[in-house]
């Protein structure tokens, strides 16, 4: 296997050599888990402003391929981080688009406010106005809606009544349910006291109380709180029907695979750089087969806490990177200049244990990728 030297973290270098192992394959499509991962968008070299779109919607046939669907326009794709409404309402459209051609072509779509400067002059008026436009242009394309966190109503809201009236707003107009996005202060800063609460518990009723009022018009909730015995009292206290989609990527095996009070079902960044192995395990899952369940994603554990190691809002540089390696398309460019958010040796150490958890589908070609990288920075592997 191929032989390559590679940076640490102190500094220094060190031979690697890839382990002799089959990469993982997709298997076949059984599912008791509903499982979406989170999906990047491919930048085009030069261009930081600009989406190669055909690597980026081939990536998309990808992720069905590995019988998952697909959470677009949500952080994963840069929302808030390079990604600009106008892109993100085109990439909608598009991925809507292909979805049609499949039959297993399961999406759901990010609406947020991202059209608003989370000012002090923004008002809760503007922030609903801001929420419908983008809900109103999913649904015109036959999309289902993620409700994701807006920093701007963060900003505007004094109090956690007023949380409540903008989704109480949004939720009696949607036309089918919708998936409730809790995204935690770990992945974005600006989302400090979300549902007008620093402390979680109290937040948790807060939200508790609207999917109550609300459960025919939710499908589930999403929480990237990365703290599992949080989302696990969560799940306990969910109306009947409203589904616990983990966003925790750390602990992502033993709350999918669940316990006696329950499972949670997936929407995962992970997802996008492990999607191969994360189809082959809810296929084992679906057989009732738990323990290979386990042993197809236990080892991805600690590249998911790698890449999503802080400051955490920079892990779509590893997951972007990932697909690079994996040769999905033939640059690791992305969105604002944000593959120089991650260091080399952080990168290095992406490509070690993607080694050590067979998601290398080409080891010669992640290799070859690998020392192309350290070249650039004047490292002779």
């Amino acid at each position: 296997m191929p032989m390559i030297t590679l940076p640490v973290a102190d500094g220094s270098l060190e031979p690697f050599e890839l382990p002799a192992t089959t990469p993982i394959q997709p298997a076949g499509n059984a599912r008791n888990r509903v499982a979406y991962a989170a999906a990047h968008v491919v930048g085009r070299p030069g261009h930081p402003a600009e989406i190669d779109w055909d690597a980026t919607l081939q990536f998309r046939e990808h992720l069905w391929d590995c019988h998952l669907g697909v959470a677009e326009a949500m952080d994963t794709a840069q929302r808030g981080a390079g990604l600009l409404w106008p892109q993100a309402r085109e990439l909608i459209r598009r991925t809507l688009q292909a979805s049609r051609t499949r039959t297993d072509g399961l999406v759901a779509c990010g609406c947020g406010t991202d059209q608003l400067e989370p000012s002090a002059g923004v008002t809760l008026d503007d922030v609903i106005r801001a929420y419908e436009e983008q809900m109103s242009w999913v649904e015109a394309h036959n999309g289902q809606v993620i409700l994701m966190a807006s920093r701007a109503l963060c900003a505007a809201a004094r109090t956690p009544n007023d949380y409540v009236t903008i989704y109480d707003r949004l939720l009696r107009q949607v036309q089918r349910p919708v998936i409730i996005h809790w995204l935690g202060p770990t992945f974005d800063a600006a989302l400090e006291g979300y549902w007008g609460h620093d402390d979680v518990d109290d937040a948790m009723d807060v939200v508790l109380s609207l999917l109550s009022s609300h459960a025919a018009r939710i499908d589930g909730i999403k929480i990237s709180l990365l703290d599992k015995s949080k989302e696990v009292a969560m799940r306990r206290r969910l109306p009947s029907g409203v589904r616990m989609y983990t966003g925790d990527d750390f602990d992502f095996v033993e709350l999918i695979g669940g316990d006696d009070s329950g499972y949670s079902d997936a929407l995962l960044g992970i997802f996008d750089a492990i999607a191969p192995a994360a189809g082959a395990a809810l296929h084992e899952l679906a057989l009732g087969r738990r323990e290979r369940f386990d042993a197809v994603l236990v080892p991805c554990i600690p590249l998911s806490r790698h890449i999503f190691s802080a400051p955490t809002q920079f892990y779509k540089t590893g997951v972007v990177f990932m697909s690079w390696l994996n040769g999905h398309h033939d640059h690791f460019a992305m969105l604002d200049g944000q593959e120089a958010k991650r260091s080399l040796p952080h990168l290095a150490e992406v490509f070690r244990l993607a080694a050590a958890a067979r998601l290398l589908r080409d080891p010669e070609l992640a290799a070859d990728r690998m020392r192309s990288l350290c070249q650039l920075q004047g490292i002779n592997t």
